[in-house]
């Protein structure tokens, strides 16, 4: 019996995704993550929506609020989404479910014009994570003290802006950003930058490629170049996108280091990735 015992401690403790690791980290969610599940068009979790007026929104344009249905596994970290230089949330939408069904809230926002630049796209993306936990009917839902955000083009720069203005985020990923300002050595928040070879529009070599090497070396970072892609990847469904955003956000909003794996050691080259840079491994 005493034999069984240890030996069902051992297991506990060296199988990954077991009891004891969930008891260590109480962010956890999900099961045990493996290549299939980061990949896959939906994660674990049963996915709900609710619309957001840009009336009601206030200090945003509204959007559309994706969180998992079930709320037996406790509060989920959130993220907030903004959208690109004259175009609506519904060009991330695509994120939305894919990202709530792993086991987030997600926010995809509308602006308050088409034409609102990096600054403001920052600052609308923290009033959406205030409207979330302070005011969203899934607020119960939420561990206000998760949070990250993302965005594209110029909402990849807004996402930038608002991790320099709020360091107590947890994750940030620019997604082809576009910002006049490319030295970012004020954020304290674990930041994948994500930038695409065919790029005309916001070229790595003067936006995202800067944009990494200007973040504090001591930072939890990455930079991810997809391979054969363009400015507006993003915009549509994209499993690399999907695969290193996943592990990016459980990584460092739920501390969940199941995931180290997908992002340490660092992703080779390969048919979607044309480079892939960071220090590893994370703290």
């Amino acid at each position: 019996m005493a034999a069984a015992a240890v030996a069902a401690g051992l297991c506990a403790t060296l199988l990954p995704g077991a009891q004891a690791t969930a008891a260590d980290n109480p962010y956890q969610r999900g099961p045990a993550p493996t290549q299939s599940s980061i990949e896959a068009s939906r994660g674990s979790y049963a996915v709900s929506e609710a619309s957001v007026s840009r009336l009601s929104a206030g200090r945003f344009g509204g959007g559309t609020i994706y969180y998992p249905t079930s709320t037996a596994d406790g509060t989920f970290g959130a993220v907030a989404v903004a959208p690109g230089y004259t175009a609506s949330q519904s060009s991330m939408a695509w994120l939305g479910p894919r990202l709530a069904s792993q086991g987030f809230v997600v926010f995809t926002i509308d602006t308050i014009t088409v034409t609102d630049q990096p600054g403001s796209r920052g600052d609308q993306l923290l009033a959406a994570l205030d409207y979330l936990t302070e005011r969203s009917p899934v607020r119960s839902r939420i561990d206000s003290s998760r949070l990250g955000v993302m965005g594209h083009s110029m909402g990849g720069g807004g996402s930038l802006e608002a991790a320099k203005s709020r360091t107590s985020l947890q994750a940030a990923i620019p997604l082809t950003g576009w910002n006049t300002d490319t030295s970012w050595p004020e954020v304290r928040t674990p930041t994948l930058v994500i930038g695409a070879d065919g790029d005309t529009i916001a070229p790595v070599s003067s936006h995202s490629e800067p944009f990494y090497e200007s973040l504090p070396g001591s930072l939890d970072k990455a930079y991810l170049e997809l391979n054969n892609a363009n400015h507006f990847t993003p915009n549509t469904a994209n499993t690399t996108i999907a695969k290193y955003s996943i592990s990016w956000l459980k990584r460092f909003i739920d501390n969940d280091t199941r995931y180290e794996q997908f992002l340490c050691p660092l992703p080779r080259p390969s048919l979607t990735v044309e480079e892939y840079r960071g220090n590893c491994p994370h703290t």
